[in-house]
């Protein structure tokens, strides 16, 4: 497991926008598969979005494609996700965690920090 901190998260409204950040510390995040996951409440934990930070694959859940766009930087350690048009149900606590499995998003290690919470409402 990696240590890894989420933030960024807040309250916005329909159709708007924002950009979680997922920074590591005490390693580089260059070699390592870093995934973002979600869990609204009463529903079990989905992954949203996945990339391989040696070659760059990526995978996007069918629910967040065309919206959602995973990317890293090196410089400063981090990966982020860029939501754009956001929708209600987009609404949960947002992780990021790695290892991960980038082919289907998976997540063998189940190990999670506090993740930061999404909402979105009018």
């Amino acid at each position: 497991q990696l240590q890894l901190v989420e933030s960024g998260g807040g309250l916005v409204q329909p159709g708007g926008s924002l950009r979680l950040s997922c920074a590591a510390s005490g390693f580089s995040l260059d070699y390592y598969a870093i995934g973002w996951f979600r869990q609204a409440p009463g529903k079990e934990r989905e992954g949203v979005s996945c990339i391989h930070n040696g070659d760059g694959t990526t995978y996007y859940a069918d629910s967040v494609k065309g919206r959602f766009t995973i990317s890293r930087d090196s410089g400063s350690n981090t990966v982020y996700l860029q939501m754009n048009d956001l929708k209600p149900e987009d609404t949960a606590v947002y992780y990021c965690t790695g290892p991960v499995i980038v082919v289907g998003c998976r997540a063998p290690f189940d190990s999670w920090g506090q993740g930061t919470q999404v909402t979105v409402s009018s």
